[in-house]
């Protein structure tokens, strides 16, 4: 049973003088007093160091060297106390990816709640995948009517384009008879020429079985025939019914053909590259030059100087020169105020002329350059110097103008998209870190895993 009061005897922490007193739990307390009484020694040096010793002696060893474990206070007893947690507001890891559910091992639970109960789903179709053993493919074919007529097939090729010449000899040379090429079954006995051109699929005919209780071993073993022929997959036909039914060995959608890797702790860990979104690294966010930053008055014009990074250019320089062709080419004046510009100038500024050329002409003193090219644009030009550049300095310049922004591939979650298609009920791992504890403990109990 819960106690109802945490129970302070002969605290002497600093100034406090063998102070013992009842604090009701679950309810907002107010210690008052004049400064120096031992306010803040009672409520932190006392209460929540306690707290927090003894939620850090219950982590691993790895998880103590980053909060740090407190010494017991100067007191006789203190009961009726939970463990406690208190997060500063400053770095407590040099790991960028590091969170308040990280440090304190909590997100670990999680990621082994994921890994032993989730659901696979397909990360395109949003379909449930399930693995499923021999055993169980035999399994459901057995719960047929008795008297059904099935054709096994293993699936060798979906929609690619050749004369696949030599699939079809090796499997003459393994014994098989008939194979079922675009819907149609053909004995393997004929000459069969494919279009090299066109798109097939081939099926090789691996048994024709009528299900009942003798022929479950011969299911058995035209089942694993063709499990292991086709690469994990067995199609079953139901020549009566006109249904078939594709089986999977591997969790793999059988829509999409899309797999999914094992489901491993690693699997939902943004501090790991298996789990880790390739884009962002882990991060969540992704650096970006920011429009805003790179034009920060737009009621300047070009030949003001509108353009931040590159400064005040003389429209006689080289990038001058660039703009004024450029202008030139798209019909603007390089005296219009940036933000009075049409949509079409601010884009090739910005973000270039793409696969688009024109002409540049470059006069320096008295040697007058031609080339026709494309233009980069601000924005990939400043891209493309902080991704080739060595020096700190340059970083350090250019990182003036980025802002961040959440990663447009995993929408600020930091996790691949196979980790975010696993689900327990209707949500993944990172819907339940948006979750408040009380919504958590009120909804994961109804979930049937």
């Amino acid at each position: 049973m819960e106690p109802k009061y945490i129970s302070i005897r002969g605290a002497r922490m600093h100034n406090l003088k063998n102070i013992s007193a009842d604090l009701p739990r679950n309810k907002l307390v107010l210690l008052t007093g004049l400064s120096g009484s031992g306010k803040s020694t009672l409520a932190f040096d006392t209460l929540y160091a306690e707290g927090q010793r003894r939620y850090v002696e219950s982590l691993s060893t790895y998880a103590r060297q980053f909060l740090g474990q407190m010494d017991k206070p100067d007191v006789d007893s203190l009961e009726g106390l939970s463990p406690a947690v208190s997060i500063e507001q400053r770095t407590t890891s040099r790991n960028p990816r590091s969170t308040v559910g990280t440090i304190t091992e909590i997100y670990d639970h999680l990621r082994l709640l994921f890994a032993r109960a989730g659901r696979p789903h397909c990360p395109d179709c949003g379909k449930e995948i399930r693995s499923q053993s021999i055993e169980d493919m035999v399994n459901a074919l057995s719960l047929q009517p008795e008297g059904t007529k099935v054709i096994l097939l293993a699936p060798l090729v979906d929609g690619k384009k050749g004369e696949h010449r030599d699939l079809l000899e090796n499997l003459r040379k393994e014994g098989f008879v008939r194979v079922r090429i675009n819907g149609e079954i053909k004995s393997l006995d004929e000459d069969i020429t494919l279009l090299k051109n066109k798109r097939h699929t081939i099926e090789v005919v691996v048994d024709r079985i009528v299900i009942k209780p003798e022929a479950e071993q011969r299911l058995a073993d035209s089942a694993s025939t063709a499990v292991k022929l086709s690469g994990g997959f067995l199609l079953v036909n139901f020549p009566s019914e006109n249904q078939e039914t594709l089986f999977s060995e591997k969790a793999a959608c059988i829509e999409c053909g899309r797999s999914l890797p094992d489901l491993t702790t690693q699997l939902f860990s943004f501090n790991n590259p298996k789990g880790a979104c390739p884009e962002c690294t882990g991060l969540g966010v992704k650096q970006f030059f920011d429009p805003q930053l790179v034009v920060p008055d737009p009621d300047l014009s070009l030949s003001q100087g509108a353009l931040a990074p590159w400064g005040y250019r003389s429209l006689d320089s080289y990038i001058g020169q660039m703009i004024k062709a450029l202008a030139a080419h798209y019909k603007f004046s390089v005296d219009t105020p940036f933000q009075k510009l049409s949509a079409k100038a601010k884009e090739v500024v910005l973000y270039g002329t793409g696969t688009e050329e024109i002409m540049f002409r470059y006069q320096k003193e008295r040697r007058r350059l031609t080339a026709q090219t494309s233009f980069e644009g601000i924005l990939p030009q400043l891209a493309r110097r902080y991704q080739e550049t060595s020096s700190a300095m340059v970083r350090e310049e250019l990182s003036e103008f980025m802002n961040e922004q959440p990663c447009p591939s995993c929408q600020g979650a930091r996790l691949k998209p196979e980790a975010l298609a696993v689900r327990i009920g209707p949500w993944n791992i990172f819907d339940l870190t948006l979750m408040s504890i009380d919504r958590l403990l009120l909804e994961l109990p109804a979930i049937s895993f």
